[in-house]
């Protein structure tokens, strides 16, 4: 992932009738989600996604999304 990527991300856990799992999610990039059985998993699992996005976008010669500006 390029330094310049900086993509806001959301995370939540489902409800234990979902599973209880984490989901991390890139709002400037759906469909790309991470998930794991903690919090922890959930965020490495989504840099895994969201570096293979990033590369699925330079694979078809299309640019990334540019990310949305954070309140600061």
């Amino acid at each position: 992932m390029n330094a310049q990527h900086i993509y806001a991300s959301n995370i939540e856990q489902l409800s234990s009738e979902d599973g209880g799992y984490w989901v991390v999610s890139f709002p400037d990039i759906p469909g790309c989600l991470g998930v794991g059985d903690s919090m922890a998993e959930a965020e490495a699992d989504a840099q895994n996604a969201l570096a293979a996005c990033l590369d699925a976008f330079k694979a078809i010669d299309r640019p990334a999304p540019i990310p949305s500006e954070r309140p600061e």
